[in-house]
């Protein structure tokens, strides 16, 4: 099971030689991945009643996602790099195609492209998207995406979408791994929508859930669609996601073998939200995971 750790967004300091502490020590310890949270914008809480007490404002500082994986990868060597989660439908589909398809040829197919469907209208408001429809828009937007990435020449037209007789030059030379995000920290079960949409379209997905009884009927609903629609369970990955704060190093290593049961492939380390702040602090916090907790 590959043990990855979260960026942490929001609690470290901007420019450059905090990402770079970050990210080579990530990879010198030996977690498998970098995981990496998005938002173009932050609502300002006085106004906006829906991010008061909320993790994402106007104040959190929040590195541009792609423009900062694509860095990563030109810092290291072998470490993974994922979106966690990109929010797909307050962009244009083919341009996140684009972006996506440059950093797995940068990074020598290091890339997942994880995507989800938001929460923060304010967002797509400000970047002239539409909030109501984002759960069907992102349903065609993966199906275009998938064609720009497979096809050298796509003739695509759904209802939101219209490429006719174009494609991407470079695409990429391995055919990058999709994840959907799954609920949220605010409501971990997702709706059955989202389940589906999991079902049928990913390569993996991250829950929000506690590998609990919850997590497994979650997870056996998703399975059971699968086969409904003729699709082998095995082929989906999973990765959940552990938040340190709090936990001993004994919490940490049986909430671990909890997700192992559970089947998930990929683990994320999220150190966030502990209370601890600026790239010293995490980097302990990573050293200090490898040290009490370790790959096993």
């Amino acid at each position: 099971m590959d043990i990855g750790i979260i960026f942490p967004q929001t609690e470290i300091e901007t420019g450059k030689a905090a990402i770079v502490q970050f990210a080579q020590a990530a990879e010198d310890l030996g977690f498998s991945h970098i995981f990496m949270a998005d938002h173009v914008l932050g609502a300002d809480p006085e106004v906006h009643e829906h991010v008061r007490n909320h993790y994402y404002t106007h104040d959190s500082i929040i590195n541009e996602v792609f423009v900062t994986l694509g860095f990563i990868s030109a810092i290291t060597e072998r470490i993974g790099l994922m979106t966690g989660i990109l929010i797909l439908p307050q962009r244009s589909a083919a341009l996140v195609a684009k972006q996506a398809a440059e950093i797995a040829i940068l990074s020598s197919n290091r890339f997942r492209l994880g995507i989800g469907v938001g929460w923060n209208h304010v967002e797509f408001e400000a970047l002239g998207m539409d909030f109501q429809n984002r759960g069907p828009f992102v349903t065609e937007q993966i199906q275009l995406i998938k064609e720009l990435w497979g096809k050298d020449i796509v003739d695509f037209h759904g209802k939101w979408h219209d490429v006719s007789q174009a494609g991407l030059n470079p695409r990429p030379n391995k055919t990058i791994p999709l994840w959907l995000g799954a609920g949220s920290s605010f409501f971990p079960k997702p709706p059955n929508v989202v389940l589906q949409r999991v079902a049928e379209y990913a390569d993996g997905w991250c829950p929000n859930f506690e590998p609990d009884d919850q997590g497994r009927e979650i997870v056996t609903k998703v399975n059971g669609i699968m086969e409904e629609n003729g699709r082998d369970p095995k082929t989906l990955l999973l990765e959940g996601r552990i938040r340190t704060s709090g936990k001993t190093p004994d919490d940490i290593k049986r909430e671990i073998e909890q997700w192992r049961e559970l089947g998930a492939s990929h683990i994320g380390i999220e150190n966030r939200r502990g209370g601890i702040k600026g790239i010293q602090s995490h980097l302990e916090a990573m050293n200090d995971f490898v040290t009490q907790v370790g790959f096993n």
